[in-house]
């Protein structure tokens, strides 16, 4: 009689990949308990023992998603010194993200939970809470170009903030259409002749 081995490791890491890419490509709601596990290469009981339930395996995958990649664009904010070339470089960034040809299109905390039954409004709030987070990032970039003097005093920080947003949302978008990396990288210029000069 042979002895009872140990369960097999899994490399959790690699697993939450697999799940954040399935949760990317298809949203919250469309991917199953029995998709995950395929693509994460295990059980569901070791699923459910390494990261609880369907919705905690998704927030944990969402903030491995903006560690790995989202940040990344975002963080182009503070490595330009100035303000209009720091957006540019943000949105260019968004563009090269979302067309990537080794992951999911678009960006996953705009797409992963944009249709949600009233069940699952957690879900969706836990991503608009993301959201938000890349707005106030946004907005503190802003007040500071505000503060240094290249945007004017009395510039309507709202409205850029929503603007930065919308075009991110919209490349995002565009991106899941199948639009290219060139197609979007066009948008983005085309957008910036609408930044205000000083």
């Amino acid at each position: 009689m042979s002895p009872r081995g140990r369960p097999r490791a899994f490399d959790r890491e690699a697993a939450l990949d697999a799940a954040m890419r399935m949760f990317w490509e298809y949203g919250y709601e469309a991917t199953s308990v029995s998709g995950l596990t395929a693509a994460m290469g295990i059980g569901s009981p070791s699923l459910y023992a390494a990261f609880g339930d369907k919705e905690a395996l998704f927030r944990e995958a969402v903030e491995h998603y903006v560690r790995h990649y989202g940040w990344q664009a975002v963080d182009e904010l503070d490595r330009e010194p100035v303000v209009r070339r720091a957006v540019q470089a943000m949105l260019l960034a968004n563009a090269g993200l979302y067309t990537d040809p080794a992951l999911p299109r678009g960006c996953m905390v705009v797409d992963a939970a944009t249709n949600c039954a009233p069940g699952n409004d957690a879900v969706r709030e836990f991503l608009a809470g993301q959201r938000r987070v890349t707005r106030e990032r946004i907005a503190a970039r802003l007040q500071r170009a505000v503060a240094e003097g290249e945007l004017p005093a009395d510039a309507d920080l709202d409205a850029l903030v929503g603007f930065c947003e919308t075009v991110r949302n919209g490349l995002s978008n565009l991106a899941r259409d199948g639009r290219s990396a060139g197609e979007l990288r066009s948008i983005v210029d085309l957008a910036m002749n609408a930044w205000p000069d000083r």
